[in-house]
């Protein structure tokens, strides 16, 4: 059987998607393998750090490798500053076209955790400026609410640090993030493996984004697969509601009509 998640199923700002899973381009053995890791996630979504993009055309850039093939959504990796984070996106939204830019602004080089302070300033000023902003964030309830208040069109809070694969560490707060906000939740940074991404839809996260898990794994194309099948399955899961958990074991099947010795 096909198992297939309707179109209306996933909804960011005005436009539809058939996949949950959104993918980055970085770090990858080489762009055959980033182009065939992508191809066989089935993510529609591709993100972009802007400084990596080449506008040259004729060339082999990433830009040229991907332009018309998915929707591109540039980043502001490696902006410290609210100012830099959006020139960044001003410049990204001139050169590739679209008014998309996943939001990041960092607080030091070595947790990369969001600067919260920053990251509001920067959302609020590119909603402003007509924005589809998806802001990373701290898996913090009230960051998270604030982001919505703003306008963003996701919230986008963390499982644990950038390329650490250590999974999900706090599912209570992504459950309150999920319970608080109306917009779409996505997943970033932390998965480490499918099961990662299954939890974090079955916990009704909307998708997930990440790039390390794939892209630093013994064989990309394969993982790639995992975290897709991974991330339907977990929303199957989400939308079947799974059993209540209980102490005490009960039966499966009635006592009722045992043959009486």
């Amino acid at each position: 059987m096909n198992l297939k998640i309707e179109k209306s199923d996933f909804q960011i700002a005005e436009k539809f998607f058939s996949s949950r899973f959104l993918i980055g381009t970085s770090q990858y053995p080489n762009q055959q393998i980033m182009m065939d890791a992508i191809d066989t996630s089935g993510a529609e979504i591709v993100t972009v750090a802007v400084r990596r993009v080449s506008m040259e055309s004729g060339g082999e850039g990433l830009f040229e490798l991907l332009k018309g093939k998915y929707h591109l959504l540039p980043n502001t990796a490696g902006c410290f500053t609210a100012q830099d984070a959006v020139l960044t996106a001003e410049l990204a939204r001139e050169a590739l076209e679209t008014n998309w830019v996943k939001l990041e602004v960092i607080g030091d080089e070595e947790t990369l955790f969001p600067d919260v302070e920053q990251l509001l300033q920067a959302a609020e000023q590119l909603v402003k400026k007509g924005f589809v902003v998806l802001p990373y964030c701290n898996d913090d309830p009230i960051t998270c609410k604030k982001l919505e208040d703003i306008g963003c069109a996701a919230v986008m809070p963390l499982a644990a640090p950038i390329g650490s694969g250590m999974g999900i560490r706090n599912p209570y707060n992504l459950k309150i993030i999920r319970d608080q906000c109306r917009v779409p939740i996505i997943v970033d940074a932390g998965v480490g493996t499918s099961s990662d991404a299954a939890l974090a839809l079955e916990l009704g996260c909307d998708g997930i984004l990440l790039n390390s898990a794939v892209a630093g794994a013994r064989d990309p194309v394969k993982m790639a697969k995992a975290m897709k099948l991974g991330i339907e399955a977990g929303r199957l899961a989400f939308e079947a509601g799974r059993i209540p958990k209980r102490l005490y074991a009960s039966a499966s099947t009635s006592m009722d009509g045992m043959i009486q010795l």
